[in-house]
């Protein structure tokens, strides 16, 4: 199920010397939505201070449609496309007025922060996932217990 995380605005001050966002706000809107997602999962973002639990990226795919340009309205929509022992395996997709301007699919690691390691989602983060859970049109989606 693929659900709206992120709307913003692009500002002169995010776009590059060729006149459009330039790649590190793009990385940066995708971050600030799949925290949204994340939450929608029923992951508590006090989880890090309190359990000393988070996320860490291993994996990031970006494919760039088309330009956006200061004073574009954007939105991010996304979707959880795997669900792993320890890991999301996200997709997202920022469109303007104009069409989809860029998608990312992304893998995320449920991390524990003292230890440095990976370890296995919580059961109502698996729980949240599962039922945000979208098949990509080119692989359907998978449930792993590994």
């Amino acid at each position: 199920m693929t659900i709206r995380t992120f709307q913003g605005v692009v500002y002169p001050a995010q776009c590059d010397a060729m006149g459009h966002m330039n790649v590190q706000h793009y990385v940066g809107v995708f971050d600030q939505a799949t925290w949204h997602l994340f939450a929608a999962c029923g992951y508590d973002s006090g989880w890090i201070e309190a359990r000393r639990e988070g996320w860490a990226d291993v994996r990031q795919e970006i494919d760039y449609r088309q330009e956006v340009r200061a004073g574009e309205l954007f939105v991010i929509d996304s979707a959880v496309r795997r669900v792993g022992g320890k890991s999301l395996t996200t997709w997202h997709r920022l469109s303007t007025a104009r069409g989809v301007s860029a998608e990312m699919l992304a893998v995320t690691v449920y991390f524990d922060l003292a230890a440095r390691r990976a370890r296995e989602l919580p059961d109502v983060v698996r729980v949240g996932a599962l039922a945000l859970l979208e098949p990509s049109p080119e692989d359907p989606a998978k449930v792993d217990r590994a």
